[in-house]
């Protein structure tokens, strides 16, 4: 029996998506719940698996299309596996195994039945993934795989000394495994590849934001000694307590929510020439992935414990590395917090993501020299960027907000207190 294989349902936000990468051909063999596409929308990456045991007759949408919801983009054949397509066109049943069946050690692999991250780390260490044994679903290869694959290499190149002999004129190629080019040294080249819609969706929104709402950023530093302190003696009963580690996410967090209570119009949003204030407090917690910055959603954020949020964000960080982000883990939104510090970053001003009006950046903690009672001591201080929409909020009003994060992150216990 046909069946029509349909693009998901997008919601009101997402308009439109574009079919990323076909994983099966015309003709090849699809089990149940294989991997058949992936549909790249403004926000994540989408994936549309095989609802049943059949095979894949027609491609309605090549790879580049651009697709609505619940769009028709293949035709799919229910039934027993099948072989690939003759010559002749025709698509024979088979009950031996397909040698192309991804992940089994020596045999072939199509590259197209590799999702987007395994392919990439096979390219970037040149590894052929016809020897690489499948642990997934099918045996397909997973990105775990090729890791515990490429240790041993990796482990021998790093204790190993390449030699280069004077009298031997070095290789003159520029490798890009990326691009897979190699070309002379002296040549200037190129590389022109079109943006993802990811990105051209931050780069949108970032100069809309710059361009409707009036930024203005205030700074403040604050001592994060008490927290280091904190952690350092509660680190391990806390692991023992909740499974994950202590970070600082969780303390700016509560601090900002706390902060967030006392000052409601930085929790608010524009709407036209509306202020639409929140009673609830979801926090966006910035992650930077290989496609581009993404912003999961901490929903009810002055409900969850420390705990919790940190189990929340470490669940998000795999996600997003993994490319597993669901659309719902980031929509909405109340207030953001981007900490640039993990990169290096000093300092910097953040930009709001509408209809927002705040956001606060986190940076690096550097040890300094400061006055305490009259005498200088180094402590190890991090500065805080409060970046708002002046339209809404005034300077008092931010700079207010500011020094209150400030003052809870540097007496942990009054977060407790709730004071």
């Amino acid at each position: 029996m046909a069946k029509e294989i349909k693009a998901p349902q997008f919601p009101e936000s997402v308009a439109d998506g574009t079919v990323a990468t076909w994983h099966k051909k015309v003709g090849e063999p699809v089990a149940r719940d294989e991997l058949l596409a992936d549909i790249e929308t403004d926000k994540v990456v989408l994936e549309i698996v095989a609802p049943l045991d059949g095979v894949l007759t027609e491609i309605l949408q090549e790879e580049g299309a651009v697709i609505e919801s619940n769009q028709v983009i293949a035709i799919f054949q229910e039934g027993a596996l099948a072989k690939p397509a003759s010559s002749s066109g025709t698509a024979e049943t088979s009950s031996e195994p397909s040698d192309k069946e991804p992940g089994s050690a020596g045999m072939l692999v199509d590259e197209k039945s590799l999702s987007p991250a395994v392919r990439k780390l096979v390219a970037e260490h040149g590894v052929d993934p016809s020897q690489i044994p499948g642990s997934g679903k099918g045996g397909r290869i997973t990105k775990e795989d090729v890791l515990e694959y490429i240790k041993p290499k990796q482990a021998e190149k790093d204790t190993s000394v390449e030699t280069v002999n004077k009298d031997t004129k070095p290789t003159q190629e520029l490798s890009i495994p990326a691009g897979g080019l190699a070309l002379p040294e002296e040549e200037r080249i190129e590389r022109r590849v079109p943006m993802t819609r990811l990105r051209a969706r931050i780069a949108e929104r970032l100069v809309n934001s710059q361009n409707d709402a009036a930024i203005l950023t205030t700074f403040n530093e604050v001592n994060m000694k008490p927290i280091m302190d904190m952690r350092k003696n509660y680190q391990d009963q806390f692991v023992s307590s909740h499974g994950v580690k202590l970070g600082f996410m969780s303390f700016f967090v509560r601090a900002v929510v706390e902060s967030l209570k006392k000052f409601p119009a930085v929790n608010a949003s524009l709407d036209g020439n509306d202020v639409v204030y929140h009673n609830y407090y979801d926090v966006g917690v910035a992650v930077s992935t290989e496609r581009g910055l993404v912003v999961p959603v901490l929903r009810d954020a002055d409900k969850m414990s420390m705990g919790e949020v940190e189990s929340k964000i470490v669940d998000f960080g795999g996600k997003a590395r993994d490319g597993k982000l669901a659309l719902e883990d980031m929509m909405g939104g109340t207030f953001s917090i981007s900490n640039g510090g993990i990169f290096g970053s000093l300092l910097s001003t953040p930009i709001i993501n509408p209809p927002q009006t705040g956001i606060l950046g986190m940076h690096k903690i550097q040890p300094r020299p400061m006055a305490v009672n009259g005498e200088v001591v180094i402590l190890p201080m991090m500065y805080l960027a409060l970046s708002y929409d002046h339209r809404l909020i005034d300077g008092k009003e931010a700079v207010s907000f500011l020094v209150m994060v400030k003052e809870l992150v540097e007496d942990p216990a009054r977060l407790l207190l709730e004071i």
